[in-house]
Formats: structure tokens, sequence, C-alpha cells
């Protein structure tokens, strides 16, 4: 898969182009998550770079496996193992297991890229929690300043009053870049909020990831990888606020209706909804290009796919790719051996592990005994009627015994009557 160059005529900033059993999931921490996987320390991230024609660094971060440290497709073939879908062209994909954190498949996991409104989702698992839904606050005309041009928007107005729950839903439904600057001067200010981001970032072990706008508009220096977006994924659902907005499909802020613009999830004319979508996000800038973390359910099995930049820049492009990974991952969850896990973040991790900077690790080492790889290579091989789910349960980190325990309910709520579909 070859290194991706954006088109330079992208312009718009922003994201738009009953209940099961709760059950318990012991997941076994970073330290031994997997006997198949090899799981060194993390190598401090490598300078990030902005440049649309970038090719990925020779080494990168080992966080997770060492075998995420590698450039190309990281895949364990094996008998019963379905291939890897044809027509993948994005510079960096990951698919995980939501909740035991393996990582079944990935192509540069740790590419520092921009991550576009991607990085929207470390903006609300930082400050969602610290503002009630039900506060209300009146715009000033100073908290609409500094957006960038051609940013998206949800339709705040400066000396209007609104909930915080109608300016989540301008950041996960509109992606709007004013909304995300209204609850930052809320949280003190952007550069405040920026640095919050950042620290939450390093508690999450997002270490490829550096803020330098809330909203995820281009910045000199700003990125993200598909491996630390799904880790930041993986803790916004964690929170029940976080799951309702990333899955909510269409909502009205005072009389205005809006609608999600992740197409897995409201769907589009060359994209159906994903059977099983929940959420998360969706992103597009000029150097971003298009980039997407997904999460969906299916037959018991929670996944997690990001995707950035595919370099076919064909209408939803990027949700195509994701579809064809989540069927993948939902035929071979199970079957594959991982190549890296999700590490918990530092407060969840177990005393006495080592989670920071190391020596370089040798490449090829991490990954089940015996099994093949596929690196620097092309796939090949396999490529819904569903409404979006809002996981009214979810993942719920808990530290004890040195282990990271995922309690989980993953409903199937009655969302087909509650909402229309597309």
């Amino acid at each position: 898969m070859s290194p991706v160059s954006p088109s330079g005529a992208r312009v718009r900033a922003g994201g738009g182009a009953g209940t099961l059993p709760r059950r318990s999931l012991l997941v076994v921490s970073a330290a031994a998550l997997s006997l198949s996987v090899t799981a060194p320390a993390a190598l401090a991230a490598p300078s990030p770079t902005t440049s649309p024609t970038a090719t990925p660094p020779a080494q990168m971060s080992t966080l997770g496996g060492a075998r995420l440290g590698m450039p190309g497709t990281q895949v364990n073939l094996a008998p019963g193992v379905p291939v890897l879908p044809k027509g993948l062209t994005a510079r960096s994909w990951i698919v995980s297991d939501a909740e035991s954190g393996q990582v079944l498949a990935a192509h540069n996991a740790h590419w520092a890229l921009p991550p576009a409104s991607t990085l929207k989702m470390l903006f609300a698992d930082t400050v969602l929690p610290r503002f009630p839904k039900d506060t209300r606050y009146k715009v000033a005309p100073a908290d609409l300043k500094g957006m960038g041009e051609g940013s998206s928007l949800a339709g705040i107005k400066e000396g209007v009053t609104y909930s915080v729950r109608d300016l989540w839903l301008g950041v996960f439904l509109k992606s709007g870049n004013d909304a995300v600057h209204v609850l930052s001067a809320m949280n003190g200010g952007v550069r405040r909020t920026v640095e919050d981001m950042q620290k939450h970032a390093e508690e999450l072990q997002a270490l490829d990831t550096r803020v330098v706008s809330p909203d995820g508009y281009d910045a000199p220096g700003q990125v993200s990888s598909a491996y630390d977006l799904t880790l930041i994924a993986r803790s916004g659902l964690q929170k029940k606020d976080f799951r309702d907005y990333c899955s909510t499909v269409s909502a009205k802020i005072g009389a205005t209706e809006i609608r999600n613009t992740n197409r897995l999830l409201a769907g589009d004319s060359d994209v159906p909804v994903y059977p099983g979508i929940a959420g998360v996000k969706n992103g597009n800038t000029t150097h971003a290009g298009a980039t997407f973390t997904g999460v969906a359910e299916r037959g018991g099995k929670v996944l997690l796919v990001t995707v950035m930049n595919p370099e076919k820049h064909d209408h939803n492009e990027v949700y195509k790719e994701t579809a064809k990974l989540f069927d993948w991952g939902f035929q071979a969850v199970g079957k594959v051996n991982p190549v890296g896990e999700l590490v918990p973040p530092r407060s969840a991790a177990p005393a006495g592990s080592t989670s920071g900077a190391s020596p370089r690790q040798s490449p090829g080492t991490g990954g089940g005994a015996g099994a093949k790889a596929a690196a620097s290579a092309p796939a090949a091989g396999s490529s819904g009627v569903g409404t979006a789910l809002a996981i009214a349960g979810g993942l719920l980190v808990l530290l004890g015994g040195g282990a990271f325990l995922v309690n989980r309910r993953w409903p199937l709520p009655d969302l087909m009557r509650r909402r229309s579909r597309p």
C-alpha cells in the first residue's frame, strides 16, 4: 500500500463529506494479554510530520507489541483465517477487539498522521465529564473566535443560550468546531483545553498524539495514529453520555434538526447503514484526508476499526474501507492470532509494568509463534439491515488484582422505533 497524497482540493475541515444481560470479561493486562503476542514497552514516538507525501517511518512506536511498530500490513495468516479484503488504500488502519484489546490486524498502526476531526474523540473524553449535560451557557462573541477557515459548523450563535447536551450533539453529529470552541471556553479556554487533552492522551498511553487545536483542524505538528485513536475511542465508549452522543443519528438543537455525518451510522446513497454500528467519529481535512474510527457489534463480539487517509478518493471511501475491515474482523475474530494489543491507561496498568520508552525492538519480533506475517504487502481477499446501537452499558474499566477488568453490556436498543431510518 503506497503512501497517500490527499487531494489539494479538499479544504473543508470537519467530519462531514431493552438490553442484553451484563457479562464480565477479565482481560489480562498489558503485561500478558496474549501468549501469542510479544508486547514490549513503547518506543518514544517519532518526530511527527504533516507532510502529505510522507512515507511511514522505518521504525515506529512498539507500544502494544513489536509488530505494531513495523511498517506495512501485519496479520497472522493461518489455515481458517480469512484473507484481508482487497482494495485497502488507507495509509494506516487497525482492527481490534474492543473487549479483549487484541489487535487482529494492522497497517502502519503507529504512523503519526494528521487526525482531522477524529481528534474530537479525545476532546470529548477529556472535557465531557466536567459539565452536567443540563447545564446552560450563553455564548459570548469571544467564544467563537479563532476557528479555522472552512471549519465544519453546528450553527452555534453568539448571544444564544444552549444546554451542554446541545453543544455535544453539535460536536458529535455535525463535527462542529463552533461547539468545540464554546465548550473549550467553558473549560477555561482553548489553550487550557489543549493542555488538558495532551495530559489525558498521555494518561491513555496515546503517545503518538500531539494536540495543537481541540477541534482537529489542521495545525503544524498536530498528529495522532490509528492505534492512538482506537485507544481514545475505547476510553470514550466507557462513558454513557459519550456512547449516547456518538450513536445518535439525528437530533434537534433548538428548532434546527441536525443529522450525523458518520455515513456508516446514518447511511448515504452509496453506503448503507452498517449492521451493528454504534459510532464513533469521522473527520476530513486537507492534510488528513478522510479519517474514521468506528465501533460495531455482531454475534456478541465488539470490534473497533480505525482508518486514516485512503489513497483512493472515491466518494465515502473511508467508510467503504472501514466496512470491509469490519467484515473481515467479524469473520476473523476467534480464529486469527493477534499481532498486538490495546494497552490500558496508565492508571489501570498493573504495578511494575513498563509502558514508557524502551530500546528499539528488532523487526520481526512479536506475533504468534510460527505465524506467517504479511508485511508491507497489498491485501487480498474478502469484503447489513441495521440501525445505530446506542451502547447503554459499555466498557467499564476497573482496576483490581493487576488486571484490566471490562464489564460490558452492549445492548440492542429500540432505536428502530425511536429514530427514523435513513
